[in-house]
């Protein structure tokens, strides 16, 4: 059933470029802290090499992950198969955000499609990818794009956004600072 692996494999790879959903999971350190899990997809997930990824991240209703990011690194991807044979890959590794600030924007950013929204980048560097069987998670044939966030930022203008964000997504739940993608 389940495989341990230290890095991406070609073949791990290959099964995660092609879900159109992934899902994120963080957590502060403290006991009475929350753990952040979130779906993701439209296209924002990159494998960079075999031990690194990274993932496009659009201003949301919360900023959860950077929060939780920012005071311990740790993050989780899993990726689940909704077509095709049954197959559950997750990833564990430590991450950090790169805002358009950061020297590294100006590589990265391309390698992502041009959307509205967007608040910063996510890079993880893998330490363990586990595979498991996936035989509970539904079939669904027709997974499609929302437009609903496009649409969202694309009504506001870029100093909304960045008042949004500030506004927002300043702290976690908790009340860990969120680094300010727009410094």
């Amino acid at each position: 059933m389940g495989q341990a692996h230290a890095s991406l494999t070609p073949e791990l790879r290959a099964f995660v470029e092609r879900q159109p959903v992934f899902f994120t999971a963080t957590a502060p350190l403290g006991a009475e802290g929350r753990v952040n899990l979130s779906p993701k997809g439209l296209d924002t997930f990159r494998v960079l090499d075999e031990r690194r990824v990274a993932y496009l991240d659009l201003t949301g209703s919360g900023n959860e992950t950077a929060a939780h990011l920012a005071e311990n690194g740790r993050i989780t991807f899993l990726f689940c198969a909704f077509t095709g044979a049954p197959k559950i890959v997750r990833i564990y590794g430590k991450a950090r955000v790169v805002r358009r600030s950061d020297p590294e924007w100006t590589a990265l950013a391309p390698l992502f499609p041009d959307r509205p929204g967007v608040r910063q980048i996510i890079v993880a560097e893998v330490a363990a990818v586990r595979t498991s069987c996936g035989y509970a998670v539904p079939k669904a044939d027709a997974l499609l794009p929302r437009r609903e966030l496009d649409a969202w930022t694309e009504r506001k203008s870029a100093e909304e956004l960045v008042a949004y964000r500030r506004k927002k997504n300043a702290t976690s739940l908790d009340g860990l600072p969120a680094p300010d993608p727009d410094a």
